[in-house]
């Protein structure tokens, strides 16, 4: 009550200072954008806390939590602005939406972009192809003004899909992806949107960060340019990049019951808000599945749920357990563990990836500025 008591009053103090009217629906930094005083307010007040938490406010766009699986948020593209619902991808670095020129069954129950009914809408010849673990899509490249949360970006490059092959996005709740990755993985090198957000200065700091809830429960969020204090109250850990393709960082080992299973001598991991499960080489889970007692399918007996143990991740000098909690999931009467097996082959060896199930408990955050991934264990 007090913080939001210090933000309105600080707010309002703002707006006589510069005469600039509260306008019914508008937001202070829409105000101050459209009298072209935002970039002067951020650069006085670099160290003010209510302006801390009033870029935290403004810059958040929530999630929906579609049965603990997958989290997409919506966007707009275009002018009149065009609404997709989009996967906010930190496994991948392209934004594409599905168009009308898209004559693939998946495109059929989806909201499709029409360049034809945007007046800031600029044409390539460029084509595009972007791979997935589950699915894939084809198309062309475009330019035109996108919408994330409260923030413009105009001329951002991003695709519009002619194929996507196969049933995956057919069912998909969300409508495209948009990819927070570094360029490097880019497919036709185009630019991603948060490059363009970093190079135009529309963000505080050169950082985003993620909250996924449990439990299909609201509260989802990706928070472009800020860190919310709430959720970092029990510190973070900071783990530097092994390379700036993925979010890709070099984990110690992973044990069960204090005793290393898998990674003994280090393995490389990529955290990726577009993956549900947690994915490791097909050797791994055979061991960490006969370290937990489960079916060579994954299954275990739902009445040793609990008693299962944490699953230890070292990460540089610190741990981050996954409590059973997290990776046991029940569905008509059968539990399971949300493990999956990929080979990703790299230069380092093979991959793992920690999506969803280990990304619920914590609080990440993504810094470009330092290209290092924070933990933070949640409240």
């Amino acid at each position: 009550m007090k913080l939001l008591l210090l933000f309105s009053l600080v707010a309002l103090a703002q707006c006589l200072l510069h005469r600039i009217p509260l306008r019914k629906g508008k937001t202070l930094r829409q105000s101050l954008q459209e009298h072209g005083l935002l970039e002067r307010y951020l650069k006085q007040h670099p160290y003010n806390p209510a302006a801390k938490y009033f870029r935290t406010l403004v810059s958040s766009e929530p999630m929906q939590n579609y049965m603990d699986s997958s989290y997409y948020g919506t966007i707009s593209i275009g002018t009149p602005p065009q609404e997709f619902t989009v996967i906010f991808d930190t496994g991948s670095s392209n934004l594409w939406v599905p168009s009308v020129y898209c004559t693939s069954l998946s495109c059929s129950n989806h909201k499709r972009f029409n360049p034809a009914e945007s007046s800031t809408f600029i044409s390539t010849n460029e084509s595009l192809y972007v791979a997935y673990g589950t699915g894939s899509m084809t198309g062309i490249l475009g330019y035109d003004t996108v919408q994330v949360a409260d923030i413009e970006v105009y001329n951002q490059i991003f695709g519009l899909s002619e194929t996507e092959p196969g049933d995956f996005f057919y069912y998909s709740p969300f409508d495209g992806i948009l990819g927070l990755a570094y360029p490097s993985i880019a497919s036709a090198g185009a630019t991603p949107v948060f490059d363009n957000m970093m190079s135009e200065g529309l963000v505080a700091r050169d950082l985003f960060s993620v909250y996924l809830s449990k439990d299909e429960e609201s509260g989802s969020f990706v928070l472009f340019g800020a860190i919310d204090p709430y959720y970092v109250t029990n510190g973070i850990v900071w783990i530097p990049l092994s390379a700036e393709t993925y979010w890709q960082i070099t984990m110690r080992s992973v044990s069960i019951k204090g005793k290393a299973v898998v990674c003994q001598n280090g393995c490389q991991a990529i955290v990726d808000t577009g993956t549900s499960l947690l994915a490791m080489p097909n050797q791994d889970l055979t061991e960490v599945l006969r370290a937990l007692g489960a079916t060579s399918s994954g299954e275990i007996d739902c009445n040793d749920r609990y008693s299962l143990p944490d699953i230890v991740f070292h990460i540089s000098d610190a741990e981050f357990p996954v409590p059973p909690s997290a990776y046991v999931t029940e569905s008509n009467g059968v539990c399971s563990l949300g493990f999956e097996g990929m080979d990703v082959p790299t230069e380092s060896g093979e991959m793992w990836i920690l999506g969803d199930v280990f990304i619920r408990e914590y609080y990440v955050v993504f810094n470009r500025g330092t290209n290092m991934v924070g933990l933070a264990r949640l409240p």
